[in-house]
């Protein structure tokens, strides 16, 4: 799987197949987005939870591109009244095949308001999913939340070997409760995401990395718009 940081918490990922799978859309007004980035596909998008920058763009890409969109039931029904056709809806607990990949859904510790034209709608919960790749692999997007006790149960479960962590602080957990998810779940790669977009979000991948000590995940930091292979 190809996978492509496009800043802040979205992510462009695409599997062995050509399937493009977007992650947390936000690319208009994402200050950390790679400037020439050109997202030619979309088959999928995984929405975490209906805050803005990780919304944002799902309804101009979905009118464009005609994906599949996955989202907790409330959001995705927002979703369909802004026009949004083919949404997957579904709830924590749940799996579903979107093309190639399987998705499961699961909790996050976090809110989920949608602001609409002013005003902030009930956008059901935050949630993660895990990623089943058809190699027997799985990733496990966090979309944003503070560290859970039930992360080892998402390693019981579903063994993740890579994890999508947010460890900016403030609107998420920071390094210290980041190092404490991965020790829970056990992953062998951790990329960190949600930081460095705003000067509020002061959490780093060299201070995840700190706060590490004797956890055997190795920290994979990556730079926005330069794709990298898993």
């Amino acid at each position: 799987m190809e996978i492509t940081w496009l800043g802040h918490g979205t992510f462009h990922l695409r599997l062995a197949s050509g399937q493009v799978v977007m992650m947390d859309p936000w690319t208009d007004g994402n200050p950390a987005f790679p400037k020439g980035f050109a997202i030619e596909r979309v088959d999928a998008i995984c929405i975490s939870h209906g805050h803005f920058d990780h919304i944002h763009d799902a309804v101009p890409l979905a009118l464009q591109f005609s994906p599949e969109v996955v989202a907790i039931y409330e959001t995705a029904a927002w979703l369909e009244s802004k026009g949004v056709k083919n949404t997957r809806a579904m709830n924590k607990g749940g799996s579903q095949k979107v093309g190639e990949l399987t998705v499961t859904m699961t909790h996050a510790v976090h809110s989920c308001g949608i602001l609409d034209e002013g005003k902030i709608l009930y956008g059901g919960e935050a949630a993660g999913y895990v990623l089943h790749l058809p190699d027997g692999r799985a990733a496990y997007f966090a979309g944003d939340t503070n560290v859970f006790s039930d992360m080892a149960l998402i390693e019981e479960l579903y063994h993740p070997q890579l994890a999508f962590l947010p460890v900016g602080d403030l609107f998420t957990m920071g390094p210290r409760e980041a190092a404490k998810a991965c020790q829970l779940l056990k992953a062998a790669k951790v990329i960190p995401m949600h930081l460095g977009t705003f000067p509020a979000l002061t959490g780093t991948a060299e201070a995840l990395r700190a706060q590490l000590g004797g956890v055997g995940t190795e920290v994979w930091a990556l730079e926005p718009g330069k794709t990298v292979r898993w």
